[in-house]
């Protein structure tokens, strides 16, 4: 009877990782990538609300089965709660974008932006606002670093 007990126990913790969790996507557009960085290529843009399972993770990141997909997701794109759509329920003008969680998530909110702006007035925050808007292929940005002789230092290092 130990032996039997002993074995359940054995295949319960083995079928543990091969479990997928189901996750769903809360940001406007969650960005599916070939490796665990924001450097990493965009494989799929995934929208709001699709429900991915997730396969394992590195980190702040998961990777996840999507449709025919499957890539790295930072985890601050992802819930553990369904989202559930209603009729009319399609507005999503004030939904986060999957860069505006990882700005909170090192503390720049809103609040914080209003307060650099009143302190810096000066500034023309224009050009700020207009380099969030350049996106460049990773291969680009790494020729930058390189070019600069800049240091890439990976999130879990942080």
């Amino acid at each position: 009877m130990k032996r039997l007990w002993i074995v359940g126990i054995t295949l319960i913790a083995l079928q543990g990782p091969v479990l997928a969790t189901v996750m769903s996507v809360q940001v406007r557009e969650g960005e599916l990538r070939n490796r665990a960085s924001f450097l990493g290529a965009v494989v799929a843009v995934l929208p709001y609300g699709e429900q991915v399972q997730v396969q394992r993770e590195q980190g702040p990141w998961r990777y996840v089965e999507w449709r025919d997909e499957t890539g790295w997701i930072h985890q601050t794109a992802l819930t553990r709660e369904r989202i559930v759509w209603e009729a009319g329920d399609r507005d999503l003008s004030g939904a986060a974008t999957q860069d505006e969680l990882a700005l909170a998530g090192r503390g720049f909110s809103a609040e914080v932006e209003g307060k650099f702006r009143r302190q810096y007035s000066e500034i023309d925050f224009r050009w700020v606002d207009y380099m969030g808007t350049l996106r460049k292929q990773p291969s680009e940005l790494m020729a930058f670093l390189r070019e600069g002789q800049l240091m890439v230092v990976r999130e879990e290092d942080e």
